[in-house]
């Protein structure tokens, strides 16, 4: 008998319906994608010695191994920085072992690696150090990541080769939410937690860790891969007339040789560095550029403490708001692929990004905020459907039997992105700061620079070809690449009646388990957003 976390322990039987698998890629996505809400952890995580001064002056390195003084929020934000580049490297190295090891045994290390990251980092947090905190949460946390990503787009895509864009964007549109979710219960967790003046930092990253890996495991356990030769009943492949999406399939080893990988590889960079600019930047830009003119004052008057309290109000209003469009953005733009083509879909995203970038200092030079807000809005729903969208191109130009492995190294992109990004961001405000430019106008260079980002990932888009004959797997190839899964032959034989059973009351609990709670995070956010009214 094979193990439990096997790959031929998961292959569907006549009774499984394939809407079952979204709310299990939903239920991993919904949990490390609480990445984006990490920020909420930086100012607590920077006053956990009472009475002790700031570590300041020891430097970052200093600071990893300091027990006397309090960390600064410049060294923790790190943390961010080291799991994104970690999601990035670990896809890449084991994208190829997840295809041939199955998304349950994949998800289950994933689970453990996330959830068990976040308890060492607790750990550290409470012994105070930090090197702790960025090996448990940043590096193994960071490979949690990695591994909880690609595990459910390549299931979904395998599952929907009807509607690849409408299956991963369901998955990653759970990555945009988690924060919604995430983020309030950490702020409640650490006010519960806390100790006098020191916030629960350490219990709360625990707890979290202990909660996610149960969530993530349930969704692993809850995954199923289709039979090879399974297709939806009445589908037929798209005929060769359709040049962008492929019947052949393209080895994770000659992809990344191939010109189109590393043309999507920069389409993806270039839209992930704009948009993380815009994220990184949004609500001091929305502060230092409208200030008293949100509240009908002249820009030149000097604000009191509860009008800078109405405008900080606002500016997380914005940002609350941000949340939202950036995980239903994944959702729109990925099944709107569907209908309009990958490629057509990234071409949108970088014509309307690019006007709406340069739109952004007028705006805010005219005062007009409630479509400076929309416009950040637009983009950032871009942002999150440009990696929803992503997996479905992959799938298009390479074929489906090895998409993970090749989305796992694109997705080094969103690590060079993901920290190139900010950097790029924080030098040219600095720069102009030291330069004597107005609070007010310090962004309208950077907005017109990530414009030019735009327009490169633009050409790099429009070059994108179909991939040629000499990549794809011979026949044999393909045989073997397969055999390494373990599919029994009479698997395949039947495919064609596998996975059709019913939805059932198992489909609706597990909806709404996973459904709920993202509900919840919506009108969290809506509620935060209300400021801006």
């Amino acid at each position: 008998m094979p193990g439990l976390l096997a790959r031929e322990r998961t292959i569907a039987g006549p009774r499984f319906n394939r809407w079952l698998v979204p709310p299990a890629a939903l239920a991993i996505h919904l949990c490390i994608g609480m990445a984006y809400g990490f920020s909420v952890f930086w100012l607590p995580m920077s006053k956990l010695v009472p009475g002790a001064p700031s570590c300041e002056a020891l430097g970052f390195f200093g600071q990893l191994f300091a027990t006397s003084c309090n960390w600064t929020v410049p060294a923790v934000t790190h943390i961010f920085e080291t799991f994104i580049a970690m999601l990035g490297i670990s896809a890449a190295i084991w994208g190829g072992w997840l295809e041939r090891a199955g998304p349950r045994k994949a998800g289950f290390i994933a689970a453990l690696c996330w959830g068990g990251g976040l308890v060492i980092g607790g750990i550290g947090v409470s012994m105070h150090q930090l090197w702790l905190t960025f090996l448990g949460c940043g590096v193994l946390g960071g490979v949690g990541q990695g591994l909880g990503y690609i595990t459910p787009v390549s299931t979904l895509i395998k599952w929907f080769p009807d509607r690849r864009g409408l299956a991963t964007g369901f998955a990653i549109m759970g990555y945009g939410g988690g924060a919604m979710i995430g983020a309030p219960i950490a702020v409640a967790l650490m006010s519960h937690f806390a100790s006098g003046d020191v916030p629960g930092v350490s219990h709360t990253l625990i707890a979290m860790g202990v909660l996610y890996f149960i969530v993530m495991s349930l969704g692993a356990f809850g995954f199923r891969v289709p039979p090879n030769g399974w297709k939806p009943l009445g589908w037929n492949a798209p005929t060769a007339s359709s040049k962008l999406i492929t019947q052949h399939h393209v080895h994770v080893n000659e992809a990344w040789k191939t010109p189109q990988f590393w043309l999507i590889w920069i389409v993806l960079c270039m839209n992930v560095t704009a948009g993380i600019g815009v994220i990184s930047m949004a609500s001091p830009m929305f502060q230092d550029v409208f200030g008293g003119r949100l509240l009908g004052l002249s820009s030149d008057v000097t604000l009191t403490v509860a009008q800078k309290a109405a405008i900080a109000a606002s500016a997380a209003g914005l940002v609350g708001l941000i949340s939202l469009f950036n995980s239903l953005g994944r959702i729109f733009w990925a099944s709107s692929s569907d209908y309009l083509g990958r490629k057509v879909t990234y071409f949108v995203f970088f014509v309307l990004g690019i006007a709406l970038y340069c739109s952004l200092p007028t705006l805010g030079h005219l005062g007009l905020a409630a479509m400076f807000v929309i416009a950040v809005c637009v983009i950032l729903s871009m942002y999150g459907g440009g990696f929803a969208t992503v997996p479905a191109y992959l799938a298009d130009i390479f074929g489906t039997q090895m998409v993970g492995a090749i989305h796992g190294r694109l997705l080094t992109a969103w690590s060079v992105a993901g920290v190139a990004g900010p950097f790029l961001i924080a030098a040219v405000r600095q720069a102009q700061l030291d330069a004597g430019v107005a609070k007010s106008l310090v962004y309208d260079r950077t907005l017109y620079i990530l414009a030019g980002l735009l327009f490169i990932g633009l050409i790099a888009n429009l070059l994108v070809k179909p991939v040629k004959e000499a990549h794809h797997m011979t026949p044999e190839e393909l045989a073997r690449e397969r055999a390494l899964q373990h599919e029994a032959p009479q698997v395949t034989a039947s495919a064609a009646d596998a996975a059709r059973g019913s939805f059932g009351v198992v489909g609706v609990i597990a909806w709404a388990l996973v459904g709920i709670p993202f509900l919840i995070g919506v009108w969290i956010a809506l509620s935060k957003a209300a400021a801006l009214f």
